[in-house]
């Protein structure tokens, strides 16, 4: 670099004074301005800051150390005038009403603050509040399982067990519990037995609780609702089938068998296109049917006679079937006593398959399996229990004064019935068997009238009582409002088999 037309150079003739002087211009002037408003805008900030944190600290309430008594003349206490709104006053109890004043503590340099320790009062208030926690268990009765069992199984107190079993009659039936059935058990935090449930059944349980040191037991009941019902049907090859097929299981079948067997032998009186109807009751449980109840009111139409019966239950609980006019269904006598296969041999002459000759039959013979049971077709007692002749075993029933029945080739007794016993309609006096000229199991039966031998299958069987004179209004009323009910149901059916037929 050529440094010498620099040091050559002569300052000194340089004049100073011919240097104009320089000028503010606008731009220095706005560069001014910026800087004092930034220095105003810092300080002003700076002032709201500290009265801000010093406002803080006046309105904060300090909590009393416990330190050595030179330290009470420390804490200074300010005075402020504050008006408190009635719903806070109202709420605190240590405020007043309106026009009252509110302490602050200000607390001094170095003070040390500690956090406020729950009272007494407050800990008992939060264990009240506390619901005590319960936990369910569900066991299910196993084959060869006891209650004892299930307790040691899920850990629980023998000694409980015991105060349970010593209830009494009411908690007999946890010594019978049955596999399949269910029982529930509530434990509390200590694993303590507080509730049991036992479900016998779908419509009964036994509760068990724990009340102080004892437990108490209650029963508890459902009751199934009661919905009615129609059926009808036709005849075409037997009443079992044709039934069936309407819709009846085996047991509601056998009910109406049961109602309209005084008048009707459903072995031999059936005919095709026989006819008949009910309305009766479906018990349901939690939304499902659970099973058949009882015919209301039913119709059986056989070989031209129409048969009507009306269930009542009179005020004193006593259920029967009886006619539209206040009769009994119930005859004083059945008119077959035992379950058969078929008639072998009915009343009048015959060839005796034994002593093959001619001779009177005084009695109808019923084939049926050995050991079949013998019913007594109408109350009474009993005047001959033992071996007659060519009857074999045989019971003689005496009816009143006019009517006896008898019952021979019986292939033994039941249990705990002589001579001068009572009896009751259907109850069982003997097995079917073939004892005395008898070619076969069957049993002989014979109807007397005064002493005369009549036709079992045809003799006119006397009626039961008829209902009782002070319940015949309520009947009436009663039988009125299910024939109503049971003749629209035939009249739609009938209509609805004319609009099939054109």
């Amino acid at each position: 670099m050529n440094y010498k037309p620099f040091l050559t150079r002569d300052f000194k003739s340089i004049k100073l004074d011919e240097q104009a002087p320089k000028k503010w211009n606008t731009l220095h002037w706005l560069v001014v301005v910026a800087a004092i408003t930034a220095v105003s805008t810092l300080v002003v900030f700076a002032s709201k800051d500290a009265s801000a944190k010093r406002s803080e600290s006046l309105t904060t309430m300090p909590v009393t150390t416990s330190e050595a008594p030179e330290s009470k003349s420390v804490l200074t206490q300010i005075t402020l005038p504050l008006s408190i709104p009635g719903s806070i006053s109202g709420n605190n109890p240590a405020t007043k009403t309106a026009g009252t004043t509110q302490t602050a503590q200000v607390k001094p340099e170095g003070a040390q603050s500690h956090p406020v320790q729950p009272t007494l009062k407050n800990q008992t208030a939060a264990k009240e509040n506390t619901s005590p926690l319960y936990v369910w268990l569900d066991e299910k009765v196993r084959r060869g399982d006891s209650l004892a069992h299930l307790f040691k199984r899920n850990k629980l107190s023998p000694q409980d067990l015991h105060k349970i079993m010593q209830l009494g009659k009411t908690t007999r039936a946890l010594k019978y519990i049955q596999p399949g059935q269910t029982f529930k058990f509530r434990l509390d935090e200590q694993q303590q037995l507080v509730e049991m449930v036992y479900q016998q059944n779908r419509f009964q349980s036994l509760r068990i609780e724990r009340q102080d040191d004892k437990f108490v037991a209650s029963t508890l009941s459902r009751v199934a609702q009661k919905r009615q019902q129609h059926i009808s049907g036709t005849i075409q090859s037997s009443l079992f089938v044709d039934a069936k097929n309407a819709g009846m299981n085996a047991a509601l079948i056998m009910d109406l068998v049961s109602i309209f067997g005084w008048d009707i032998d459903f072995a031999l009186d059936l005919r095709k296109g026989d006819t008949f109807s009910l309305l009766y009751e479906e018990h349901f449980l939690d939304g499902l049917k659970i099973k058949d109840g009882d015919i209301l009111a039913a119709q059986f139409t056989n070989q031209g006679r129409t048969y009507r019966a009306i269930r009542y239950t009179d005020p004193k609980g006593n259920s029967n079937y009886y006619t539209p006019e206040g009769l009994s269904m119930r005859k004083a006598f059945l008119r077959t006593p035992v379950d058969f296969r078929r008639i072998s041999s009915r009343f009048g002459k015959r060839k005796h398959p034994v002593l093959n000759r001619m001779r009177l039959h005084k009695g109808v013979d019923y084939a049926a399996s050995r050991g079949t049971p013998v019913k007594a077709a109408g109350d009474g007692k009993i005047i001959f229990r033992g071996r007659k002749g060519g009857y074999g075993k045989a019971i003689i029933i005496r009816h009143g004064g006019r009517y006896s029945t008898l019952y021979a080739h019986l292939n033994n007794y039941r249990r705990g019935l002589y001579t001068g016993k009572f009896v009751k309609q259907g109850q069982i006096i003997g097995y079917v068997g073939s004892t005395g000229r008898a070619t076969g199991p069957h049993l002989h039966y014979e109807f007397r009238i005064n002493g005369v031998h009549r036709n079992p299958l045809t003799v006119k069987l006397p009626n039961a009582a008829p209902i009782n004179k002070k319940f015949k209004a309520d009947f009436e009323q009663h039988s009125l409002k299910l024939l109503a009910q049971l003749d629209a149901f035939n009249f739609k059916i009938a209509a609805n088999a004319y609009t099939q037929a054109f």
